[in-house]
C-alpha cells in the first residue's frame, strides 16, 4: 500500500513508468500494475519531472516594481541604485509578505528549490532577519539556500566584511561576493581571495557575483577558479552571471574555460536578466550579455540557468516559471538542436540540483517525494509550451493543481477543444 501513485507518466529520458510514494519519499520507480494507493494520480501521456531548481534568485527584492520608482535607464547600476533606496526603508514585515507571495507562485509553478542571495550591506540586517524566517515557514515544500551578498562589495562600505560574517552567524547557508563591484580590480581578486577563505574554513559554499559587465577585461572568473582549485571547493563553488566572458577575445577564453573546470566550479547565467540589463551602452552592433554556455558545456562544466529577478529594480516581469528561463537561455546560446534543447530542460532540473548541492533529489527509489506533473510529453515540448503544472507534490504531499491548457473553440467545422500539444505521427 503507497500514499500516492503517480500512474503512466514519461520521464525526462522517454521511460514510462508509475511513481509510488510512501510518506515523504519514493519508494519505487516501476510498473506498479496491481498496487493500491490512497490517491492515484492518472499522469499518462503527461511528463513527470523532479521539480523545477533555481540557483539565483534575490528574494529580498521580489515583487518591489515600481519602488521607490521604475527603472528609467534599464540598466544593472540604477537597479542597485533603487534596491539601496528601498532597504532602508522596507520593514521584515514587508519583506516576508512579497517573499511569502513569490513562494506561493513558485509552489504553483512546480519550483521546490530556491537559492536567494539577501543583501548584507545595511548594518539593521532586516532582509537577512526576513530570509530566515521565510526559510523556516516555507521549508515542508520548498528548499531555500540563503546566499550571504554584500551588494555594495566586501570592501566598499566600512561594514561589508563584518555584516558578511554577522549574516554567516545567524544561520545563512553560503558564502557571496561581489568582486566587480569593489573600488578596484585589486579589491575584487582580493574579495574573492577572502571569500573563497571564509568559505573554506566554514565549510559553507561559495557563489559570487562575478563579472556581471561588459567590460573584458573584468577577469575575476580567473581568480575565482584559481581560489577554489586552492581550496578545494570544487562543486561546492560556483560564478554567477560570467557576462563579461561574452566580450572577451577567444584566445584568452580558450585558456581560462580549461581552469575553470578543473577548478570543479559551476556557472549560473541568468539569460532572462543579462540579455535584458548588458549591452545597455552598446550602440550597434549589440551583445547579447550572455556567457559562453555552449563552451563551458563542451568543457564538461556543470552549467545551470538562473531566474535572478521578478517584478523588482532589475526586471519588470517574471512568473516564477523556470522554463521561462530555459526557453530564453536556448534561444539566447543557441541552443536549438534537440539535444541541445533536452539540456536546458536537464539545467533546470537536474543539473541546477547539482549546482545547489541538493540531498535527496530526483526521480528514484529513496528520493525525496518532490516531482511535478506537467501538460506536456516530453522535455522539449515543455519548454515550447510552459504548459500547466497538472501536479505539484512536494515531500510527499500534493500542494498544487492546475487544469489543462486546452482551449474551447467555436468554430464552424472544426473540433470543440485545441491542444497545442505536438499530433501523434503516424
Amino acid at each position: 500500500m503507497f500514499d500516492l501513485i503517480v500512474k503512466g507518466g514519461t520521464l525526462p529520458d522517454g521511460r514510462q513508468a508509475d511513481i509510488g510514494i510512501q510518506g515523504d519519499r519514493i519508494a519505487a520507480v516501476e510498473r506498479l500494475e496491481s498496487a493500491a494507493a490512497r490517491e492515484v494520480i492518472d499522469a499518462t501521456g503527461d511528463l513527470v519531472s523532479p521539480p523545477f531548481v533555481d540557483p539565483h534568485f534575490h528574494m529580498d527584492a521580489t515583487l518591489s516594481y515600481g519602488l521607490p520608482r521604475v527603472n528609467a535607464s534599464g540598466t544593472l547600476l540604477e537597479g542597485i541604485a533603487l534596491w539601496g533606496e528601498l532597504r532602508e526603508t522596507a520593514t521584515v514585515e514587508e519583506m516576508v509578505a512579497r517573499a511569502l507571495a513569490y513562494c506561493d507562485w513558485a509552489a504553483g509553478m512546480g519550483l521546490l528549490a530556491i537559492r536567494t542571495h539577501v543583501d548584507t550591506t545595511p548594518d539593521h540586517l532586516r532582509g537577512v532577519t526576513a530570509m530566515l524566517e521565510v526559510k523556516a515557514r516555507v521549508r515542508d515544500y520548498i528548499d531555500l539556500q540563503l546566499v550571504a551578498f554584500p551588494q555594495d562589495g566586501l570592501y566598499r562600505t566600512a561594514t561589508g566584511r563584518e555584516n558578511l560574517i554577522r549574516a554567516l552567524d545567524m544561520g545563512v547557508d553560503v558564502v557571496g561576493g561581489i568582486p566587480h563591484f569593489e573600488r578596484t580590480m585589486e579589491d575584487g581578486r582580493e574579495s574573492v581571495r577572502d571569500t573563497a577563505r571564509i568559505a573554506a574554513e566554514r565549510g559553507l559554499m561559495l557563489d559570487l557575483h562575478c563579472d556581471e559587465t561588459d567590460d573584458p577585461m573584468s577577469r575575476h572568473v580567473e581568480t575565482l577558479a584559481a581560489e577554489v582549485t586552492r581550496h578545494g571547493l570544487g562543486a561546492r563553488a560556483a560564478g554567477s552571471h560570467l557576462t563579461s566572458m561574452h566580450s572577451m577575445d577567444n584566445y584568452y577564453v580558450s585558456k581560462l574555460l580549461p581552469l575553470i573546470a578543473e577548478s570543479g566550479m559551476c556557472a549560473i547565467p541568468n539569460p532572462l536578466i543579462n540579455i535584458t540589463l548588458q549591452g545597455r551602452h552598446d550602440t550597434f552592433p549589440k551583445r547579447r550579455g550572455l556567457t559562453r554556455v555552449k563552451e563551458m558545456l563542451a568543457q564538461g562544466i556543470t552549467v545551470g540557468w538562473g531566474q535572478d529577478c521578478v517584478l523588482d529594480p532589475w526586471y519588470s516581469l517574471g512568473t516564477a516559471d523556470m522554463l521561462d528561463v530555459a526557453f530564453m537561455g536556448l534561444h539566447v546560446a543557441q541552443m536549438t538542436h534537440p539535444a541541445e534543447m533536452a539540456r536546458c530542460f536537464e539545467m533546470v532540473t537536474e543539473g541546477n540540483a547539482k549546482v545547489m548541492n541538493l540531498e535527496g533529489y530526483g526521480l528514484r527509489p529513496g528520493a525525496a517525494a518532490s516531482l511535478v506533473v506537467l501538460d506536456a510529453g516530453n522535455p522539449t515540448e515543455a519548454l515550447r509550451l510552459r504548459p500547466a503544472r497538472l501536479a505539484v507534490i512536494a515531500k510527499g504531499k500534493v500542494i498544487a493543481r492546475t487544469p489543462r491548457g486546452d482551449h474551447a473553440l467555436s468554430l464552424p467545422g472544426r473540433p470543440t477543444i485545441a491542444n497545442r500539444r505536438a499530433p501523434a505521427r503516424p
